[in-house]
C-alpha cells in the first residue's frame, strides 16, 4: 500500500541526485536509505560496507546467482 508523505525539499533533492548516480528513482533512493538506516539501527556494530555486502548477497541469492560451497578436496 503506497502512502503519501511530506518530506523537506532538501531531502528530496538530495535523494534525486543520489538516485541519478545509482540509477534509482527518487522514491527508490529514499526507500534504499530507509532500509539501510533500519538495518544499521537494528545492528549498530555493523559497518555500512558490511550492510551493503549483505544486501548484495541477499539479492544474488534471490536471483539464483550463487553456488553451493563444497568443503574438502576434490579428486
Amino acid at each position: 500500500m503506497a502512502t503519501t508523505i511530506k518530506l523537506p525539499d532538501d531531502i528530496v533533492n538530495e535523494a534525486k541526485r543520489y538516485g541519478a548516480v545509482y540509477s534509482r528513482s527518487t522514491p527508490k533512493q529514499i526507500e534504499y536509505w530507509v532500509n539501510i538506516g533500519k538495518i544499521a539501527e537494528e545492528n549498530p556494530d555493523l559497518p555500512y560496507s558490511f550492510i551493503k555486502e549483505i544486501l548484495l548477497a541477499k539479492a544474488e541469492l534471490e536471483d539464483s546467482q550463487v553456488t553451493t560451497y563444497e568443503f574438502g578436496e576434490k579428486s
